[in-house]
């Protein structure tokens, strides 16, 4: 099954774009792979959450899972952070982020 994700990149263009929900992908990988960032800025760490390169503000109320310590203490160091600031890499593709409407976050 695929899901529909919305995501505004950082030049402020917003794209629909469908995500399967059966292939252990994430945000991060999947704004990778409709190429939404230019390569080299998103995802350096490799999804570790140990960088913020894929940070992005939520700009919807869906089912995402609860934000784990690595995230929170990577999210506290990290520029440009909002209250609804969340690291791409540790939001996996389930059916639950159906409709998930996000903005990449500036380049630090």
């Amino acid at each position: 099954m695929d899901v529909t994700i919305k995501i505004t990149d950082r030049d402020g263009v917003t794209h629909q774009v469908e995500a399967p929900t059966d292939m252990s992908m994430n945000i991060m990988e999947l704004v990778r792979a409709y190429e939404l960032a230019p390569e080299g800025t998103i995802g350096v760490c490799g999804g570790m959450a140990m960088c913020a390169s894929c940070q992005c503000y939520v700009l919807n109320d869906v089912g995402l899972p609860e934000m784990g310590p690595d995230e929170e203490a990577m999210l506290s160091e990290a520029f440009y952070v909002k209250p609804n600031s969340r690291l791409g890499c540790q939001i996996n593709i389930t059916e639950e982020i159906n409709g998930l409407e996000i903005e990449l976050a500036p380049e630090s």
